[in-house]
């Protein structure tokens, strides 16, 4: 038996009347647990294989990766990525069985916008999501620092003209917190320029206040992106991995840990 991470791309479903694809990850000694990885890029640029360490990383731990990709803002208006993202988790909770997984053990990951995805797809899955993590994410689009930044009408990039506070609170990850959102890792740098780092601040903020479980990372004197850089792309592999195992490998329907 191979002692390597194997990796496959498999069609996941459609959007927009084409193919959606995504690279799976087999490890060599699966724990039955899975993790959907969505890449970032402002909703506008990256692909599937920009997460690929992570896939490795993961998959050398026991976790079944599922990178997938979506429409991004040139090809199709919001909210066509989650749509994407939302398929793409349906598919990995379809076929769980086959790859040797339990439903009920599978979480999402993502950086940047794919981290704001994962946060909305946790929110808002109508399947069971174990746990979320989001690296530098944002989480509020009608925020102080989001409006410093143009909001809404900068978002006409991804909604179009229909640019109400309403779309944006409805896709702010932020205002879909409660008592319910599954356990969550935030991982976010303080000198972020892209997205402040109170964006992770506050969403943990809200789901501690909600009585949901967060735990946050903020490393000091890093940019956005910082886990670009190797040791802190080991670093983070490794924090995820803990929180992986902490809150979706030993968790139990009664509660983490058990």
């Amino acid at each position: 038996m191979s002692d390597r991470v194997e990796v496959e791309t498999l069609k996941v479903g459609q959007g927009g009347g084409r193919d959606l694809l995504a690279d799976l990850y087999r490890p060599p000694n699966p724990n039955g647990c899975g993790v959907l990885l969505i890449y970032g890029g402002g909703f506008v640029e990256g692909d599937r294989r920009q997460l690929g360490g992570y896939g490795i990383a993961l998959g050398r731990a026991g976790y079944t990766s599922l990178a997938c990709e979506y429409r991004l803002a040139g090809e199709a208006l919001w909210p066509a990525a989650l749509d994407d993202v939302h398929t793409a988790f349906g598919f990995f909770h379809d076929e769980a069985k086959s790859l040797g997984l339990a439903t009920s053990k599978l979480a999402v990951s993502g950086n940047s916008a794919g981290g704001c995805l994962s946060l909305l797809l946790a929110g808002t899955s109508g399947l069971p999501v174990v746990a979320s993590i989001a690296f530098y994410a944002p989480t509020d689009f009608l925020s102080d620092d989001a409006r410093s930044k143009g909001s809404p009408k900068s978002m006409k990039y991804l909604l179009g003209d229909d640019v109400t506070e309403e779309r944006l609170r409805a896709m702010s990850p932020i205002n879909h917190v409660g008592p319910h959102f599954p356990s969550t890792l935030l991982l976010t740098g303080n000198r972020d320029a892209r997205v402040d780092w109170n964006e992770s601040v506050k969403m943990c903020e809200a789901l501690t206040h909600a009585g949901a479980r967060c735990e946050l990372h903020v490393f000091d004197g890093l940019e956005h992106a910082f886990d670009l850089a190797p040791e802190y792309g080991r670093l983070s592999a490794a924090l995820m991995t803990r929180f992986l195992d902490s809150h979706v490998l030993a968790s139990t329907s009664s509660g983490i840990m058990s």
